[in-house]
């Protein structure tokens, strides 16, 4: 599998609610792509926020053993696909 970054910017702010319903129907998404075979999980993901809290979009790892398997996922998820790219080697931070 390879690792991927996703970036999914958002038309308009949503709240978290909202957030958290989304992220209920990207599991259903991946449990029934699993089902069938694809070879795909969530790593973990960034929430972007607003002045006043609201989600604008998000930064999301997954492990997939393609593009295609990321864009399918997104596609039954109803969840945007502003940008898919292959993970990098990371940069260290401050100590």
């Amino acid at each position: 599998m390879q690792d991927y970054l996703i970036l999914r910017e958002l038309d308009e702010p949503i709240s978290r609610a909202d957030l958290d319903a989304a992220a209920e129907k990207s599991g259903e998404a991946l449990e029934a792509l699993r089902d069938e075979g694809v070879d795909i999980r969530w790593v973990d993901s960034e929430v972007l926020t607003n002045d006043d809290g609201d989600v604008t979009g998000t930064f999301c790892h997954y492990q997939a053993e393609s593009e295609d398997a990321v864009r399918e996922h997104a596609d039954r998820a109803g969840l945007p696909a502003t940008r898919i790219d292959r993970q990098g080697e990371p940069l260290a931070g401050e100590d």
